[in-house]
């Protein structure tokens, strides 16, 4: 309709045209001695658009012709970006797939072109990697850095990545501190290969320090962080061992967050036993108890008696009538009997948790108990018993 519509107005404009042509009756008289020449104004008007459109045909086409150099170098150059991305993308594809030999055949035609040499070497220097070719790896490491200072983040990015890989922590650690040091916000990239650099070294209050920090942003989740974070807790008072003061200092400033772990205390309660702490530990396992009852935790109960044995003891009856048959309790009432003197009835309480299931600690608590009241054939039976237990289970 629309073409319809614009040949009409043109045909109207012709017949306009013509109409107009057929009215003028003008005329022009240009004189050049001694000639003469008479023009009619319509044929005038015709020469001059004529003139015009052919002058102004003649320069675009001058123009263009001296252009055209230009133009072809913009074509060739357009053409060898094209080369060098196709050559890239085809790179980053068969990496993805995993095909890495043919990665780096393509990350080599990208590099030859000229085009984005920082990213096709180190895509480069991945594949490489990847292969196992540390001879190759290290020449297109090299070769990035003809990216010039675009690709310097990159570059140690991938440096401290491969050497992470590699298991050469010192050779990550450094490179991650060259990326702190080169300002600005620290992506999460960067923290997950710092926390890993972190376990290899044994640097748990920076295992610590990232895992709650990973955790934070949901750069980590809930079921990863956790195991980090006890694991943390738990080297550091291994390490911590002979300091019961910076152990009693460092439980006393642990998150609630963390305290709610039964696994972490599980673990925490002996080694607070082994530095002199134990009791520190009681009042988070009684709630840890009455909220939901563990036997295993309910076992560890007797380490938190050592300042206050006669107070543990109580409490620990008071669960009794609830759990009758926990060979857990009846464990750690044992314990706690011993340590408040009361021979018979410590006897009683381990007999009973041995007899409703064997252990090798009670056992040895038995054969302590033994030896305590001097009857030593007894004390050996419980050790011999013990031992033979320990087989079993290796």
């Amino acid at each position: 309709m629309r073409n319809l519509l614009w040949l009409i107005a043109l045909f109207a404009v012709a017949a306009g045209l013509a109409l107009l042509a057929g009215a003028n009756t003008g005329y022009v008289l240009i004189v050049v001695a001694p000639y003469r020449v008479q023009l009619s104004l319509n044929l005038l008007i015709l020469v001059l658009v004529l003139g015009f459109a052919l002058l102004y045909f003649l320069l675009r086409l001058i123009g263009r012709t001296m252009e055209l150099p230009d133009r072809v170098s913009a074509f060739r150059e357009r053409k060898r970006r094209d080369k060098a991305g196709r050559a890239l993308r085809d790179a980053i594809r068969v990496y993805l797939e995993g095909r890495y030999s043919q990665a780096l055949k393509f990350a080599d035609a990208a590099f030859a072109t000229g085009e984005g040499k920082g990213p096709a070497a180190l895509l480069a220097a991945r594949a490489a990697h990847a292969m196992r070719d540390e001879t190759r790896y290290r020449l297109w490491l090299g070769r990035s850095s003809e990216g010039g200072d675009d690709v310097r983040v990159a570059r140690l990015m991938t440096e401290a990545e491969m050497a992470v890989d590699g298991r050469r922590i010192d050779e990550a650690a450094d490179r991650l501190a060259q990326l702190q040091a080169t300002g600005g916000q620290r992506p999460v990239a960067v923290s997950r290969l710092a926390l890993r650099v972190a376990q290899a070294r044994g640097e748990w209050e920076e295992v610590l320090r990232l895992a709650r920090l990973l955790r934070k942003h949901r750069a980590l989740s809930p079921d990863l962080a956790e195991p980090l974070v006890r694991r943390a807790h738990l080297e550091w008072l291994r390490d911590h061992q002979h300091d019961p003061d910076g152990l009693a200092r460092y439980w006393k400033q642990l998150p609630a967050e963390d305290l709610r772990d039964r696994r972490f205390i599980e673990k925490a309660l002996p080694l607070l036993r082994d530095g002199g702490q134990g009791s520190l530990a009681r009042q988070t396992l009684e709630d840890l108890l009455e909220k939901e009852w563990d036997s295993n935790l309910a076992r560890l109960y007797s380490v938190c008696g050592e300042d206050d044995p006669a107070g543990c003891l109580t409490r620990a009856e008071r669960w009794l009538p609830r759990q009758p048959r926990d060979p857990g309790l009846l464990f750690a009432l044992g314990r706690l009997c011993f340590l408040n003197q009361l021979w018979g009835k410590a006897e009683s309480y381990l007999e009973a948790s041995l007899n409703l299931a064997p252990a090798i600690d009670t056992h040895l608590a038995l054969a302590q108990l033994a030896e305590h009241l001097g009857r030593d054939e007894g004390a050996v039976q419980h050790y011999r018993a013990a031992a033979e237990l320990a087989a079993q289970r290796h």
